[in-house]
């Protein structure tokens, strides 16, 4: 079964066309499917209009939230109700083309687990290409997950990469990132992009400060989630020594000159140090012990 996941937040414009493309793809298609529509706390007529869909097909099933929880807290309660083997996630604004779908979901077949759209000529506004560069080229970067288009909201998954996902936050930017460290096989296909018709982008600089700050958790997160203790030991382990040099530095001074002198604020400095290293070492230690007693039980195969 393909599970169709799309996050809605005030699109009730774009619904009836949205709804029209992907029944008449999805008509050409073999395997059964199911659209799951979550909506993130609407306050146009979203609600109304998903309603009205859901009464005419079967296939559609609908959520609603009681506020605005955002697009990662969307995406995994869709994920989380997908009965899909493949699972797809899909923006409302009509950006996407749902005809690109099905090759999406054919590169699956070549043994991907994770296929990201590419928006290789994006029909946006120059100060949303200019900051969706900037944000790619960076996150490149720093994962060394080698993709143009990280963010694009045309995606083809399994359902296990789409299960081991855990998404809040900002973290919808990064599932390759996320799926890439979890060992999946990601790649991307370049994806007919289109003008939006209705209602208002959600893009804002505002945005793009939280988004660094999720990619530096995300990259911590993966480094060093089951091995909390080295990142704090490291550090730690390092301020400690410098702080221990320096008072062997001022003891020395003191052995061979009877008087510390003007090395008070070094001798200060370094016993800083080392009760900061200590401290972090203890905080590794009290990290590990807790991600030892929580780990989940995690499927590997």
């Amino acid at each position: 079964m393909i599970s169709i996941v799309i996050p809605v937040k005030n699109e009730a414009e774009s619904l009836p066309h949205l709804t029209d493309e992907l029944f008449a793809i999805l008509k050409t298609v073999r395997e059964p499917y199911e659209i799951l529509f979550v909506n993130d706390g609407s306050t146009d007529k979203t609600k109304i209009a998903l309603e009205s869909v859901a009464r005419k097909n079967k296939h559609v099933r609908v959520f609603h939230f009681r506020a605005n929880f955002g697009k990662s807290e969307a995406l995994a309660y869709g994920f989380s109700q997908a009965k899909g083997n493949v699972v797809v996630t899909l923006d409302a604004d009509l950006q996407d083309n749902p005809k690109e779908i099905i090759k999406l979901i054919e590169k699956l077949n070549d043994g991907y687990d994770l296929v990201v759209g590419w928006r290789k000529e994006r029909k946006d506004s120059v100060e949303k290409k200019i900051s969706s560069y900037l944000f790619n080229v960076g996150t490149r970067f720093l994962s060394g997950v080698p993709l143009h288009d990280y963010n694009c909201g045309l995606k083809a998954m399994t359902g296990n990469v789409a299960k081991s996902l855990n998404l809040h936050g900002e973290l919808h930017r990064f599932i390759p990132i996320l799926a890439a460290k979890l060992k999946y096989k990601v790649t991307e296909l370049p994806v007919a992009h289109r003008k939006r018709k209705f209602g208002k982008s959600k893009f804002g600089l505002g945005r793009s400060w939280r988004a660094v700050i999720d990619l530096l958790t995300v990259l911590f997160l993966t480094h060093y989630e089951g091995k909390p203790a080295h990142f704090f030991g490291l550090y730690g382990f390092l301020l400690t020594s410098i702080g221990f040099v320096m008072n062997a530095y001022v003891t020395y001074i003191r052995v061979t000159t009877g008087s510390v002198g003007h090395h008070i604020p070094l001798l200060l400095a370094g016993i800083l140090l080392m009760v900061i290293g200590v401290q972090l070492i203890s905080v590794g230690l009290i990290a590990e012990l807790v991600t030892s007693m929580s780990r989940k039980k995690q499927d590997y195969v």
